[in-house]
């Protein structure tokens, strides 16, 4: 349902201060406000948030907005909370007061804005938590994740259209910087979106300039160094493809005289917390990075992105410059092209491709379950040597193709601690309440300062929905009678019918994870093809996402110097004999481990597996000792030289 009153621009005016939409906001509010489901496709900076923000003020109901990034999800709440409107988050960071206090706000109905990450929704007591909650509007950031043909497919979301109607969501919003034609089609049909209520602005932005350099990776740095000495174009970023290469850039640039730091996924929260408020607050920096940086950062001057390394696919390239100059002054987008950069590229998609036996392993455990069993994810990819969101994935192929249906995860464990003794508790409550919550007290067993409760057994003892359990829980922990813990996810499935033969359906499984393999080698090659193309590059980005340049833009690489970027062949990297010895001696240290070329070629090359990971081989010095090679070199040379 809508407010009647206010109209969306007066709403603009009064609550974000702007007389005028940006282009393509207005047609997406409108289908919005008329009650249809519609997708936003707008560059990096383009006003997103505003087509979800907006009308959120004109619904009676509560707007959830699903996205990964918790920075995105911090600082829009912090400026809407500023504009006064009400919006909060749930996730893992919150404490128990403030996770309380949301909950109180959803319920009262005084929330207008929720952010969650996709997982949340794995979360049975959120999950029940929303099941009376009107949801006016369902949004849904990033939305190129739903998609298989996308450069970012995740499982979860693909879950996220059916979470959607199971709560009775009025309408969703679809929204993306990175949407080739495929993938917006896509989008649409999981969505449910018309395709007039799809609006799609455009990916080119006249203020970035797109630079490209051929270099060899050790003159790399110097040309760094000398492009931010002569153009000191300043706040920066500098992206790069490992951890370790961060950390010796953002050194280097230090030696040198730079305000800079390294960030990455393997630093502390607080850490990556500080960095990001240090980047936002200083106009002279650089944040040397992976691409775990940047997401959902707000700073419109941004006037420098560098890529260090290769991106790992147009897409990811076209999100990652389009962090710069969002303030529409012009900006410097420069790409060091080295095709040395292949190898630890290309070493990563074959790492996430799990072997024939290791698929073999997954389909015969799923199928020697019951009809309805639930089961760990964490436990069947150690089982298996699958990675967890790999693992995910098939498991979602496996829906898709009607094998399972996928029900509520649930926590195995259920843990309380009373605030108050039991009698104090049970007298704040009449009636049946009152010996419904008694009775399942008593099921609960005691430990030295926590009860641990089993609710599927409670259940059946008590003749009750475990739901309602879960509900007097929270109900109890939000009145400060009970602090509640829960851990150990299981997830729940059926059984809707059965392969005739394990090891086709298994054979099925690795023959599209091998196609998937492909595509992301693909990707890479089209990268190279962007780099080296003989033409317009911005003209040919553009038309990536289907928008035809009426001319060539003039401030390429390409256009202002008429001739393609020509790359250097990549270094095939060397297996040294000595190498042998030492890969001898390791495997038979960990036979019960590396018992395939596979493992050994994924130790050599730094590429870890929940196998590898549980015997800490990450810690040895072998481990990455060939991360410069092609996988494909090291493996043909692990069974060549240890006759495998």
């Amino acid at each position: 349902m809508t407010q009647s009153g206010a109209r969306p621009k007066e709403l603009l005016v009064k609550f974000f201060g702007h007389s005028e939409f940006r282009g393509g906001q207005q047609p997406v509010i409108d289908a919005l406000l008329s009650g249809h489901s519609a997708a936003a496709v707008f560059p990096t900076g383009g006003g997103k948030s505003l087509c979800y923000q907006l009308p959120a003020l004109a619904f009676d109901g509560l707007t959830l907005v699903v996205s990964p990034l918790i920075a995105l999800m911090k600082d829009q709440i912090d400026a809407l909370t500023k504009r006064g409107i009400k919006a909060s988050r749930l996730d893992s960071s919150l404490s128990l007061d403030e996770y309380r206090q949301v909950m109180d706000d959803i319920r009262s109905g005084s929330l207008q804005l929720l952010y969650v990450a996709p997982e949340r929704f794995n979360n049975e007591r959120f999950r029940t938590s929303l099941e009376d909650i009107e949801i006016s509007l369902f949004a849904v950031d990033e939305a190129h994740c739903i998609s298989e043909w996308g450069h970012n497919f995740r499982p979860d979301y693909l879950k996220l259209v059916e979470f959607a109607r199971a709560c009775n969501a009025r309408r969703l919003l679809a929204l993306t910087a990175t949407a080739t034609t495929k993938v917006l089609q896509d989008i649409c049909t999981q969505f449910g979106i018309k395709p007039e209520h799809a609006i799609n602005t455009g990916f080119y932005r006249a203020n970035l300039n797109l630079r490209a350099s051929a270099v060899t990776a050790s003159e790399r740095d110097d040309v760094l160094v000398q492009h931010l000495q002569s153009q000191p174009s300043l706040p920066a970023i500098v992206y790069v493809t490992l951890q370790k290469t961060a950390e010796q850039v953002a050194a280097l640039l230090k030696s040198q005289g730079f305000q800079a730091r390294h960030y990455h996924a393997g630093l502390k929260p607080a850490e990556r917390t500080a960095i990001q408020d240090w980047f936002i607050e200083s106009d002279d920096c650089i944040v040397v990075a992976t691409i775990a940086f940047g997401m959902g950062i707000d700073k419109s001057n941004i006037r420098s992105v560098y890529h260090y390394n290769l991106p790992k696919s147009l897409e990811n390239y076209s999100q990652e410059i389009g962090r710069a100059g969002r303030d529409g002054e012009s900006a410097q987008c420069h790409l060091l092209a080295c095709s040395d950069d292949l190898n630890p590229l290309e070493n990563f998609i074959y790492g996430d491709t799990p072997t024939r036996e290791a698929v073999g392993i997954f389909v015969d455990e799923i199928f020697r379950q019951s009809d309805d069993f639930d089961i760990s994810l964490y436990d069947l990819s150690n089982r298996s040597d699958i990675r967890p969101l790999v693992l995910r994935t098939l498991l979602t192929r496996l829906e898709l193709q009607g094998y399972l249906r996928g029900g509520t995860p649930f926590y195995a464990n259920y843990q309380f601690k009373p605030l108050q003794s039991s009698q104090q508790i049970l007298e704040r409550f009449d009636g049946e309440r009152r010996e419904f919550i008694g009775n399942m007290f008593r099921q609960a067993v005691k430990g030295r300062l926590w009860y641990q409760i089993d609710l599927e057994q409670a259940a059946i003892a008590l003749n009750a929905p475990r739901e309602r359990m879960i509900r007097a829980l929270d109900y109890l922990a939000e009145l400060t009678l009970l602090e509640v813990k829960v851990a150990g996810v299981r997830n729940r499935y059926k059984i809707l019918k059965r392969p005739d033969r394990l090891s086709d359906l298994a054979t099925e499984l690795s023959d599209d994870n091998s196609r998937r393999e492909e595509s992301e080698i693909q990707r890479l090659r089209e990268t190279l093809d962007w780099i080296t193309l003989d033409a317009c590059q911005t003209s040919a980005l553009a038309g990536r996402f289907g928008q035809a340049l009426a001319s060539n833009c003039g401030h390429c690489s390409w256009c202002e110097t008429g001739a393609a970027i020509a790359l250097a062949d990549r270094l095939p990297g060397e297996l040294k004999p000595a190498l042998w010895q030492q890969v001898t001696d390791l495997r038979a240290e960990h036979a019960t481990v590396l018992t395939s070329p596979v493992e050994v070629a994924r130790v050599l090359c730094g590429l870890s597996s929940p196998k590898l990971t549980k015997a800490k081989l990450q810690r040895n010095a072998l481990f990455g000792r060939c991360e410069s090679v092609g996988y494909e070199v090291v493996l043909k040379g692990v069974q060549k030289e240890l006759s495998w």
